[in-house]
């Protein structure tokens, strides 16, 4: 049976997401766009209100929420700003390496700091000269005894500033290649590791996106998340977890811009009648509202499929790629309707154009979500 219906509990989600994002992140995000401030308030106010943690489950202390579940807040979230949307999905990210494949000592250690009272973690994986290249990481990590000592260097990290621990992504044996990569827990504080500097990004600037060095950091043995060489596969099975929450952000900010779109084209006037009457206006407004719902329906069924444990690469790939496409592409036209004055800073759409660029670049540029694509059609899994 297909069911493309809500049901109350998730009306009810939706609501509460909706009321949240309507009281707490509105107001605020142009100001924390212009500062590049951390929404670190709001953060807590979301923790609170139990709308941080959600996909951890509930005996760690978190909502225990579904993947659909998930995705219903994230929207509502995204059309409020997506720059702290993406500060309060960077620990969502960080948590699924230890869900997938940590030790149940590790996950209560961790997980139950996030959840038993307010905190944050990060995923590094992205380095200076390695993005959607997950293999051309260069960090490493030595075995000493019972400990890893770990060297290197991460890059674009949201939230590294302010995150109680971070997932770690080094390579333990180089010659393996990707086969050599593992993942470790890395608490905030250890010796060796420190935040270099904070990027001064585009858009979505409320997100903290710093750069992490690791100097001779060392962490118990026990640290390592599931075993030596399976850091690869952890990284691409956590995108397939995260990239419908993405794809589903974009969809949020698309939908802002359809909405800042559809009141200035009813009130702006030219040649003597609302721009609305206008069918090249008309035309653009449709299609941004067909690939809201297009893009919406590829992040619900990838996470559909995620919650019922079934494969879901080409279908989260396929949601992030398109909804990062679209995005863009809604953000540009609601700009092009709103004219000159959409390209002033104190229009709503300026921040909505930079802020949706990044879609197409993190978690996978959707040129290597295309090759994903291709990859999983062509029965290819390397």
């Amino acid at each position: 049976m297909i069911d493309f219906e809500l049901s109350d509990d998730q009306r009810a989600l939706q609501r509460l997401s909706r009321e949240f994002t309507e009281r707490e992140i509105t107001p605020v995000a142009a100001a924390l766009d212009r500062t590049g401030e951390f929404p670190l308030a709001v953060l807590q106010k979301a923790y609170e209100a139990g709308l941080l943690h959600v996909s951890v489950p509930e005996r760690y202390g978190g909502g225990g929420l579904s993947a659909v579940d998930e995705l219903i807040v994230r929207e509502e979230n995204a059309a409020g700003c997506t720059g702290i949307t993406t500060a309060m999905g960077a620990s969502a990210l960080a948590v699924r390496p230890l869900l997938l494949a940590a030790s149940e000592e590790l996950k209560r250690a961790y997980l139950g700091q996030l959840c038993d009272e307010f905190g944050l973690a990060s995923y590094a994986l992205t380095e200076p000269a390695a993005g959607s290249d997950v293999a051309g990481i260069g960090t490493t990590a030595a075995r000493h005894g019972d400990e890893y000592v770990l060297n290197g260097a991460k890059r674009w990290i949201t939230g590294a500033r302010y995150a109680r621990w971070m997932v770690v992504f080094a390579y333990t044996d180089p010659a393996a290649h990707r086969d050599g990569i593992s993942a470790f827990v890395v608490p905030a504080g250890t010796p060796g590791l420190s935040i270099s500097r904070t990027e001064d990004m585009m858009g979505q600037r409320a997100s903290n996106t710093a750069e992490v060095l690791l100097q001779d950091v060392r962490v118990p043995a026990s640290n390592i998340v599931g075993g030596e060489g399976l850091g690869f596969k952890l990284a691409m099975a956590t995108f397939n977890y995260t990239r419908p929450g993405v794809a589903v952000a974009a969809v949020g900010l698309a939908r802002s811009a359809l909405d800042h779109a559809l009141g200035y084209a009813r009130e702006r006037m030219a040649f003597g009648q609302p721009i609305a009457s206008f069918e090249a206006v008309q035309m653009m407004l449709a299609d941004m509202a067909i690939d809201i719902a297009a893009a919406r329906h590829l992040a619900m069924h990838a996470a559909w499929l995620n919650d019922r444990g079934q494969p879901s690469a080409r279908e989260s790939a396929s949601a992030k790629a398109f909804a990062g496409d679209m995005c863009m592409r809604a953000a540009t036209n609601a700009v092009q309707i709103f004219g000159g004055a959409g390209y002033s800073r104190d229009a709503p759409v300026e921040k909505l154009m930079r802020d949706a660029k990044i879609f197409q670049i993190y978690e996978g540029t959707s040129e290597i979500q295309r090759l994903t694509i291709a990859r999983e059609l062509l029965g290819r899994s390397g």
